[in-house]
């Protein structure tokens, strides 16, 4: 008889597996990690019979990228030794100038990164953290039981039941999950544009420094959409492949025949006015050679239902550029993670894993904002054209290009976590520390995926007054660096990297103490 490893009850109903996720893109392989990091096994359940290496995402940007580093991704997606460093020279927003040299301090974070090669980042650590990866299995049917969701699942061999605890939906904008679960997809539809993505190769002579050199229509800076009447082109030299050529058209020309270079060169003639020779780009490939008509932007009505979660474009999709779908969805995915294993361990306090639903719906409509500003600001007219001129000369201001940047990168996200001081619901910032075994940053204090106390006032008041919460959280008294401003005294972290308690007291006084032990009990059920 199987036991409901919630509560310790009989259920009378065999259960195969802690959690099963459904979609094996970059969100759910992430899921599969995070639940894996914590001591719970996942299968991971992908209907494509292998890993499609069509090309889609490019890179990730903003607080995403410090959240790989806090699990030790960082290196193996970008190439580059050390922690990530933030992009403080130059981004755009809606094809305008974004110039952060100027940010004490830019929150902006890219890392140009093809979305076949996050796949196989994530696959490999999923595996290594327990995961069974099933590819060619496709989710038919689902049925929610009081302690247990069954799935009706299409394999190779045929058709088989798969029961779980929970179920997560990872599987896209057309979730199988979502519908089955019966959760409505809200949102709007575009269809007036038209826009066209390839890599290729053009004549040497035609690029520059200073971007694509184009006779009869000036130079295109690189990553910056040149703005005409009929649409918009983009230049993007990413580094380490062929360049990406990129068109918005506001007027499409009809057509459903398979895109072409042809089509590509005629619609930059259209949107440029001027001709650029196209030919097809060198190396191994995948290409991008694509042709998507309107978008769409869409939240889903809820994003739990019982036993059933979605993550990712499952929840969320938006008709912009930059990837916010992406850089959402993995972000959805450690914010569920911790919670779900806590849940499975029995360690959870009440209403934890209702928060993953309040906190990522909160995140998600936050990227509607960005995302639909930017559609609204992208659109065509002689109004718009006065809008753009208007917005970019507000972007000459230090404040506004502060809360733009913050906007992009998604640090102006904060949870309503309680308490009164000013960081409790935002990211944590990465410090380097002094602590007994020797330096070492935040970041790689968070890689356990556990709980994080830290206490940095050198009398390690905070970390005394939870000596009883080793088996939960990790508590480290340390030094910071005399050139850091931490902003905070203690702190107690989240394990997606949000600060729940802190105090900027040199010590701590009874009533933050007080608060430090109402946090731990509220999030991690730690008395």
């Amino acid at each position: 008889m199987a036991v409901n490893a919630d509560t310790g009850a009989d259920t009378g109903a065999e259960v195969d597996v802690d959690v099963v996720v459904v979609g094996g893109g970059p969100t759910g392989l992430m899921l599969a990690a995070e639940v894996g990091l914590l001591g719970v096994r996942a299968v991971v359940l992908e209907s494509l019979p292998e890993s499609s290496r069509e090309p889609r995402a490019n890179g990730l940007v903003g607080q995403v990228v410090p959240a790989l580093d806090r699990r030790g991704l960082y290196e193996s997606l970008s190439g580059s030794a050390g922690p990530p460093q933030p992009n403080s020279a130059y981004f755009m927003f809606a094809g305008l100038p974004l110039d952060l040299s100027g940010l004490p301090e830019s929150p902006v974070y890219t890392v140009a990164v093809p979305q076949h090669r996050i796949v196989e980042v994530l696959s490999a650590r999923a595996r290594e953290l327990g995961a069974e990866i099933r590819t060619g299995h496709e989710v038919t049917g689902l049925t929610q039981r009081e302690d247990r969701v069954e799935l009706q699942v299409s394999g190779p061999a045929g058709p088989y039941r798969l029961t779980a605890r929970y179920a997560v939906g990872a599987d896209g904008a057309h979730s199988v999950t979502r519908k089955l679960s019966g959760i409505g997809f809200t949102g709007v539809t575009y269809d007036r544009s038209v826009s066209r993505h390839a890599h290729v190769s053009v004549p040497a002579e035609w690029v520059g420094p200073d971007g694509l050199r184009v006779p009869g229509a000036g130079t295109v800076p690189p990553f910056l959409p040149r703005r005409t009447e009929r649409g918009s082109f983009n230049w993007a030299p990413l580094p380490g492949r062929p360049p990406l050529v990129a068109t918005v058209e506001w007027e499409p020309a009809e057509g459903d025949e398979p895109m072409s270079l042809e089509e590509m060169a005629a619609s930059i003639r259209r949107v440029l006015g001027a001709e650029v020779p196209l030919a097809a780009p060198e190396g191994p490939g995948p290409f991008v050679l694509r042709r998507l008509s309107g978008g769409n932007t869409r939240v889903a009505d809820r994003f739990r239902d019982g036993r059933v979660f979605l993550i990712g474009d499952a929840a969320h999709i938006y008709a912009s550029g930059g990837g916010p779908g992406l850089n959402a969805g993995l972000q959805d995915a450690i914010n569920l993670g911790w919670k779900l294993a806590a849940q499975l361990a029995g360690t959870a306090p009440e209403g934890l894993l209702d928060s993953y639903a309040e906190e990522r719906t909160a995140a998600a409509r936050r990227t509607l904002v960005y995302a639909q500003a930017q559609a609204a600001v992208l659109e065509p007219g002689s109004d718009v054209d006065a809008l753009r001129t208007l917005f970019g000369e507000l972007l000459q201001d230090r404040s506004a290009i502060q809360r733009v940047a913050d906007l992009i990168a998604g640090s102006d996200l904060r949870y309503d976590l309680g308490g009164s001081h000013p960081l409790v619901g935002t990211h944590v910032r990465d410090l380097l520390l002094s602590a007994p075994d020797g330096p070492v940053r935040v970041a790689e204090l968070a890689r356990s995926g556990r709980p994080l106390l830290l206490d940095l006032t050198g009398t390690a008041t905070a970390a005394k007054a939870a000596a009883g919460w080793s088996s939960l959280v990790d508590v480290v008294a340390a030094r910071v660096e005399p050139s850091a401003e931490p902003g905070f005294t203690a702190a107690l972290i989240r394990p997606d990297s949000f600060v729940a308690w802190a105090t900027s007291a040199p010590v701590p006084e009874a009533a933050d103490l007080r608060g430090l032990r109402a946090a731990g009990a509220r999030w991690f059920g730690v008395e």
